[in-house]
């Protein structure tokens, strides 16, 4: 069972879509604490912020596909991870020492290049999202 007293590391996103370089991010979340809450923003059909106008999916398309892509990696839903809708933070701002780090992870060429840019206009090439 998901345990909310556990050291936990948070993911906050838009996920559109959720792609294998969102999936290497989980993974080394996960392997920090053992369990992640990944956020989803609230952004269907809105700005996410400055250049972050194309949100064609809604918080149940992405929570679905996230929870089934992390069950075929093997993680357990509310127990490995929970999915949480937020609103459509765009700004993240703390005063002091507040007992976390935020950190930027980097990963290999292979990763970094997945662009989910990319992936949304192959699914509008294939007539799969408007």
């Amino acid at each position: 069972m998901f345990d909310p007293k556990k050291p936990t590391v948070l993911l906050l996103g838009r996920w559109q879509p959720w792609h294998d370089g969102h999936l290497a991010l989980f993974k080394r979340a996960f392997a920090k604490t053992g369990q992640v809450i990944i956020q989803v923003r609230d952004v269907e059909n809105s700005s996410g912020g400055e250049g972050q106008d194309d949100n064609p999916f809604s918080y149940e398309e992405i929570s679905k596909d996230i929870a089934e892509k992390l069950f075929l990696s093997g993680y357990k839903i509310n127990k490995d991870f929970i999915i949480q809708l937020v609103p459509n933070i765009v700004n993240i701002t703390y005063g002091r020492g507040v007992g976390y780090k935020i950190e930027q992870e980097s990963f290999d060429s292979d990763v970094e290049l997945i662009s989910a840019t990319k992936i949304r206009k192959r699914l509008r090439d294939e007539g799969k999202i408007k």
